[in-house]
């Protein structure tokens, strides 16, 4: 019993024995690591760390109306350097072989070496075969100073269209023009940050385990917008503008397509113009929106609204005589025609369709400075329409009617002494279109969540009704005959009814008063089909130096050949076909029916029933007889029956309606 107890201390003793050994072991190993071997294990535990990344979300898209991308973002790689990691036997290497991957000169890599610190940007927002390029690198040559961060990269897919309206980003994912700007609190990306434990090579420790959590972060921010525009149309007029720069060489040109029945731009264009991808090889002139920055004095295109004006309070009517002299002295200043010539005797339908400017003058003198302001400001001019566009100017109307002297309200009248943007005009010409109703207009249709949820959509807003109804449809009566016969007939396209108004204004001098000698804006302005219109198109030609410079001569054939496209691309159908036997209605023949010869000089007065304007116009015109119109549409009456015999020059009066 004696000697078992003896045995059990001895195991005893010999256990504490060896714990107390293990114990030793252990103090001396702690000591020698901390005193021995503390600084170079100090230096491998800094490599061995917790790390604040952030993940970024790429920016949201922007698309046409139809969903085709405009402006994309995928997520790249930005090369940064470490210059307190560089090995100094490493420098000239490193410089070299960044310089070829990169296609940088050597000298700039070295010079970010020397700059010193911790961070320095070699490169933005590398392509892919760059950015394996230098991951490939950094293994094979253990380049810890090295390091690549997360950007956004902006592709603008198309190129050069729609760019005025899009704009570009710089760095940082910042929008710096056009809709990048104006929308760019809501498309930029969002980064979230994270705390992850990375090894010496800067990778995440346990990385499958934290796989889930590294998934890219889908901010709340991100959203995708749809514009209006369609791409196709923006296409078609884009190419319209190339030719019009070719043909008449002029220092811009600008043009905007707008739906007056919802206020949305279809297309809106500026040459000269720039790529996106590469915007810093433009200028301040090209990355410029003229459509909503520009503002010049519009001519005669403005006379559209100072004859609805004048219509709608009763000043005029379309069959009023008036006589033109060829020129009027008002505050000592004198207005002469376009031409320089007089027209006689001629009714206010005739001033509309020849421009006179003589008459003009004369009417908005009747009407007075306070009226001609009141409905300027009524058809939207002289205020920011509120486009969802960064930098839209609000043009320029007489601050105070009541001090307008009559040579002001005179000059008013033809369209100079106020300044207007193309895309105040345009909203204008669609009011007349729509019924005599403004509407607000409009370039974002839908904004989106990152999720695809909708966040906000736009649609019609109407501002006010400028003209009643019965009014704006004779105002656009006037306005077909300008095309139909009249100085904008270069606009017209055969079998669709056009109504519109040509313009010829002076430049202004920027640097003194007056105006520019020779230097002139020409533009058109109209809508179709003007029994139902879809589209309203402007034209500005800012500057022409090919030798013509009237809006009849240049703009309006630009304008024909937008309307002739975009009328075929949206599938409508031509307003009457008058020259061939294809519409065979019975009720409503389209072509004349032809009389019996007269006899004694005289003409025979033919059957109008059915006709549009401008094939009355043109049949009367043949036979050289004058024309006034009342109403719109297709010829139901006429003063002068069928079958009379008359003389040549007089003038027949033919009622239209729908």
């Amino acid at each position: 019993m004696k000697k078992r107890r003896h045995d059990v201390q001895n195991r005893i003793s010999w256990l504490l024995l060896v714990i107390w050994g293990c114990f030793f072991l252990l103090t001396v190993r702690f000591a020698w690591l901390q005193l021995v071997n503390g600084d170079e294990l100090a230096e491998r535990a800094i490599t061995i760390a917790e790390e604040n990344r952030a993940r970024q979300s790429p920016r949201g898209k922007i698309l046409d109306r139809n969903g085709r991308e405009l402006a994309i973002s995928r997520m790249a790689k930005s090369l940064v350097i470490n210059p307190s990691k560089v090995r100094s036997e490493d420098r000239e290497n490193l410089a070299m072989q960044l310089s070829d991957i990169l296609k940088l000169k050597p000298e700039e890599i070295r010079e970010d070496i020397d700059t010193g610190g911790v961070f320095v940007y070699v490169k933005r927002r590398l392509e892919v075969d760059e950015e394996n390029a230098v991951r490939e690198l950094k293994e094979a040559n253990d380049y810890e100073c090295l390091e690549l961060h997360d950007e956004v990269k902006r592709y603008y897919p198309n190129d050069m269209l729609a760019a005025n309206v899009l704009g570009f980003i710089g760095t940082d994912d910042k929008g710096l023009a056009g809709m990048e700007q104006y929308a760019d609190d809501m498309l930029k990306g969002e980064a979230q940050e994270a705390d992850l434990l990375i090894d010496m090579r800067g990778r995440p420790i346990f990385d499958s385990i934290f796989s889930v959590a590294q998934q890219r972060y889908k901010g709340d921010n991100s959203k995708s917008i749809t514009l209006t525009i369609d791409s196709t149309m923006q296409f078609i007029v884009e190419q319209a503008l190339e030719k019009a720069m070719a043909d008449n060489k002029p220092k811009a040109v600008t043009a905007v397509v707008m739906d007056p029945k919802t206020g949305e731009v279809l297309a809106m264009a500026s040459r000269p113009s720039y790529n996106p991808n590469k915007f810093w090889q433009a200028n301040d002139e090209a990355w410029r929106n003229r459509a909503i920055s520009s503002v010049y004095e519009p001519g005669s295109t403005f006379k559209a609204m100072v004859a609805g004006s004048a219509l709608q309070e009763g000043v005029v009517a379309p069959n009023m005589t008036f006589y033109d002299p060829g020129h009027i002295d008002v505050s000592e200043k004198r207005i002469q025609n376009w031409n320089g010539e007089s027209f006689g005797n001629v009714t206010f339908t005739d001033i509309v369709k020849n421009s006179i400017n003589t008459c003009f003058a004369q009417i908005g003198l009747w009407l007075g400075g306070e009226k001609l302001n009141e409905y300027a400001e009524k058809f939207g001019f002289g205020k920011a329409t509120g486009i969802e566009l960064p930098g839209e100017e609000a043009g320029i109307l007489f601050s105070d009617p009541k001090n307008m002297v009559n040579s002001d309200v005179a000059t008013m009248a033809i369209g100079q002494s106020i300044a207007v943007t193309p895309l105040q005009l345009v909203t204008a010409m669609s009011a007349v279109a729509n019924d005599g109703v403004l509407l607000k207009p409009h370039i974002v249709k839908q904004i989106t969540n990152a999720d695809g949820s909708v966040y906000k959509e736009y649609g019609r807003e109407e501002v006010r009704r400028v003209l009643d109804s019965a009014t704006d449809k004779t105002l656009v009566g006037l306005l077909e005959q300008v095309v139909a016969t009249g100085g904008g007939s270069k606009a017209a396209v055969k079998g669709y009814r056009i109504a519109g108004k040509t313009g010829t204004a002076q430049k202004i001098n920027e640097n003194t008063s007056g105006y520019m000698e020779g230097r002139y804006i020409a533009s058109f302005c109209g809508f179709a089909p003007v029994e139902n219109p879809e589209l309203v198109v402007l034209v500005v030609i800012d500057d022409p130096s090919a030798g013509a410079f009237y809006g009849g001569q240049i703009a309006a054939p630009v304008a024909r050949d937008i309307f002739s496209q975009l009328l075929r691309f949206m599938h409508i159908s031509p307003s009457s076909d008058t020259f061939a036997d294809m519409n065979k209605d019975k009720d409503a023949g389209t072509a004349a029916r032809p009389a019996p010869a007269a006899s004694d000089g005289k003409v025979r007065m033919p059957d109008l029933t059915g006709m549009s304007i401008r094939d009355v116009s043109r049949q009367l015109a043949e036979l050289g007889l004058g024309i006034d119109v009342q109403g719109n549409g297709l010829a139901r009456g006429q003063s002068i029956p069928a079958g009379t015999e008359i003389q040549p020059g007089q003038s027949v009066t033919v009622t239209f309606s729908p």
